[in-house]
């Protein structure tokens, strides 16, 4: 079942409950949308605005970025909750099977897939979101501030739907490889939301 087409109430009553999905990545995913949708909202509230015509044509082609971008994490949602099912259907194969490690280890690699795709698109949302929060509608850039906030944090909970299935990969050249990716995003873009942050609660005087 596509949780996204369910309201937010029954989402997060699933979510809370003991059903397998959604989890972290489903989570990650939904919060990456709203995130970038409240960038693109900032974008939504400058075009055709006089004071903001000089900037009108990059704002125009962000929030058709950011479209696109809302609409893959949300896929991202259904996407995690049937890249786990493999892992969870080699956890059931008989401990004696002679090729339960290769299904196991295989499986796990698949799991991470999603998480890190969702990672690179809330890495692709925040720099969105930097030029929203620069340049965007003055009235709505707290807006902006959030959505760098919410991207954040489902990066950093995308990476760590990766760093549980790395952990018991027995392939190490894999799993480190796959972590330095991941490392990668949190270093520069948790940087980035932080300073997006900082910047907009500046302009409060705060």
């Amino acid at each position: 079942m596509d949780m996204t087409m369910e309201s937010c109430r029954t989402f997060v009553e699933v979510l809370a409950s003991n059903a397998p999905a959604p989890g972290g990545g489903g989570a990650a995913a939904l919060v990456g949308a709203v995130g970038t949708a409240l960038g693109n909202m900032v974008g939504s509230l400058t075009v055709g605005k006089k004071k903001y015509a000089d900037v009108e044509g990059e704002i125009v082609a962000l929030k058709a970025r950011c479209d696109a971008l809302q609409k893959e994490l949300l896929d991202q949602v259904e996407a995690d909750d049937k890249g786990f099912v493999p892992l969870a259907k080699a956890y059931g194969i008989p401990k004696d099977d002679p090729n339960r490690d290769k299904i196991l280890e295989e499986a796990t690699v698949t799991a991470c897939q999603v998480p890190l795709h969702i990672m690179e698109l809330c890495c692709q949302a925040l720099d969105c979101v930097a030029v929203f929060a620069a340049k965007g509608s003055r009235l709505a850039v707290s807006d902006a501030g959030c959505g760098a906030v919410c991207c954040k944090a489902a990066l950093q909970a995308a990476s760590l739907n990766v760093f549980i299935n790395t952990k018991s990969l027995k392939n190490r050249d894999v799993a480190e490889e796959l972590n330095r990716q991941v490392n990668v995003m949190l270093n520069k873009y948790c940087q980035l939301a932080d300073e997006i942050f900082d910047e907009v609660k500046a302009g409060f005087g705060q």
